[in-house]
């Protein structure tokens, strides 16, 4: 689930004053609920397909979290309704599953998911394709990903936040230019810290300059999250006060990963294997 930004809220999470660290035998914990989540969202794509509605996804998400013994992070989170947010087409970030939302041939679904194991949070989304997607929209979600990575490869001991930020920017940008398409980076939303809680200082937008902001140190762990839009990155919430829409209507992407800042490099979390 991304973190919220806003100027104030920016300035004041960027500063990073309370930033956890982790020991090596707490990120092993973390690692344990990243690699639930993993195998949750694999289940889930596995049974993204037209005529299933995102209230089922949702279904599956929580059972196989809560078989595994833990909590789904989002369900109740300032009173969020649900254990995944789905978010289709415009929809940005934060959708709400619901039965009445049957997925379409040629949708698109991004599906972000946490869970707590142990005490423990691990948080990633992925976009999905929904049966036959139109090459534009592969594209998009392709660029999305490509820049996770990017921002992935930055999180270096030594280091500083922008970098992360910057380097999710330069390869959107990248992305876009061999597409040729102007793809836009959401302002308003990015990743977070993550531990014991889901979303920790600092802060970490999808754009900036480098070499600014905290320096990153081992047992930091941080959820790097791009989000992009086919177009205009204007954003606005829907009444629900939750799901998040492109202004213009524009299709929406987001990829996510839980990574833990090591003297060896970055580590990521949410995989089944590493």
């Amino acid at each position: 689930m991304s973190g919220r930004g806003g100027v104030r809220g920016i300035i004041a999470r960027w500063r990073g004053r309370d930033i956890e660290l982790k020991s090596p035998a707490e990120l092993e914990a973390m690692r344990a609920a990243g690699a639930l989540v993993a195998r949750t969202l694999a289940a889930v794509v596995e049974q993204t397909k037209p005529g299933v509605s995102t209230a089922e996804l949702d279904a599956l998400a929580e059972q196989t979290i809560r078989d595994a013994g833990a909590v789904p992070s989002f369900l109740g989170y300032h009173g969020y309704p649900a254990s995944i947010c789905s978010s289709v087409n415009e929809q940005i970030v934060h959708g709400i599953p619901s039965l009445t939302q049957i997925l379409a041939d040629g949708d698109l679904i991004s599906v972000d998911c946490g869970a707590i194991l142990d005490g423990w949070h691990g948080d990633a989304a992925v976009t999905i394709p929904v049966g036959a997607v139109s090459p534009s929209d592969l594209a998009l979600s392709a660029a999305c990903e490509v820049a996770l990575y990017a921002g992935i490869e930055a999180v270096q001991p030594g280091g500083r936040l922008s970098d992360i930020s910057h380097a999710v920017q330069v390869a959107a940008e990248a992305a876009g230019r061999r597409d040729g398409v102007g793809y836009g980076i959401v302002a308003e939303y990015g990743g977070h810290g993550i531990g014991t809680a889901m979303h920790m200082d600092p802060f970490l937008p999808n754009f900036g300059e480098p070499g600014q902001g905290p320096r990153l140190v081992p047992g930091m762990a941080l959820a790097v999250e791009p989000m992009l839009t086919a177009g205009d990155p204007t954003t606005r919430e829907l009444d629900d006060g939750w799901t998040v829409v492109t202004a213009d209507g524009g299709r929406a992407v987001h990829w996510e990963h839980s990574v833990a800042i090591t003297e060896d490099g970055p580590r990521v979390l949410t995989v089944l294997s590493d």
